[in-house]
């Protein structure tokens, strides 16, 4: 049984570069390779990571308790580093990821910008992440549907049906790139920390659902969480 998980979420921009690089626009405005890209969700390729939000979690005595919650962005450091410093803590962790539709998006993601920043991340391969059907990496979006398009939902569907907060209501995931552009990553970046404790409470819900978790380790746990996020919040006053 997994001691460790790491329940992470991206938030991502168009890549005007490499969009340019890839497509004969090298030398045109940001504006003119933006109108370029048009409006439909660009291939994954073309995806800039700009916050990776990521939560820790250890089990002891059968109850999950929160060791870290975070998500550093470019306005603190580059994307390469970024890509680099979350790679060596799954390498060094070695845990169970958990995330709402990483397989079709975050990870290929990951796995692009880090090969075309040239980042080494042998912590990924220790165990097969990118594997759809394994444990090593749970997307709750393809669990919960059974790999079934039209029994999908949505992270904040789920959520508000289950009594959970569920996404911001001033901000939403299409929303990112204008946040971005007009300096607001800060306001991303809690965005993206609340995506990342919806997904973990989600995730308790199916432990508990599947009999990884009694009801009193579920509490438990949540009881945590909650702890966990009352101490942050004081601190960070």
């Amino acid at each position: 049984m997994n001691s460790t998980i790491v329940v992470c979420d991206l938030e991502t921009v168009p890549d005007l570069a490499g969009y340019a690089a890839a497509n004969g626009l090298v030398g045109k405005s940001g504006p003119e390779i933006r109108e370029a890209i048009g409006d439909k969700f660009p291939k994954h390729i073309y995806h800039s990571i700009i916050c990776i939000g990521a939560l820790i979690a250890l089990r002891t005595e059968g109850r999950w308790r929160v060791a870290a919650l975070g998500a550093p962005h470019v306005g603190e450091r580059s994307e390469k580093a970024l890509i680099s410093s979350f790679c060596d803590r799954i390498a060094e962790l070695e845990p169970q990821i958990v995330t709402f539709n990483g397989s079709s998006f975050d990870l290929p993601v990951l796995r692009y910008r880090a090969m075309v920043h040239g980042v080494a991340a042998p912590g990924l391969s220790a165990r097969p992440y990118f594997k759809r059907y394994s444990e090593d990496a749970v997307d709750l979006c393809d669990v919960l549907s059974s790999f079934n398009l039209q029994a999908r939902a949505t992270l904040n569907e789920l959520c508000r049906v289950m009594g959970l907060p569920g996404k911001p209501d001033d901000m939403s995931g299409g929303e990112v790139e204008k946040y971005f552009r007009d300096g607001r990553i800060r306001d991303i970046a809690a965005y993206c920390e609340s995506d990342v404790v919806n997904t973990y409470r989600l995730w308790l819900r199916h432990e508990l659902f599947r009999g990884q978790l009694s009801e009193a380790e579920f509490q438990a746990s949540e009881a945590f969480l909650v702890d966990f996020l009352k101490a942050r919040e004081r601190t960070t006053a």
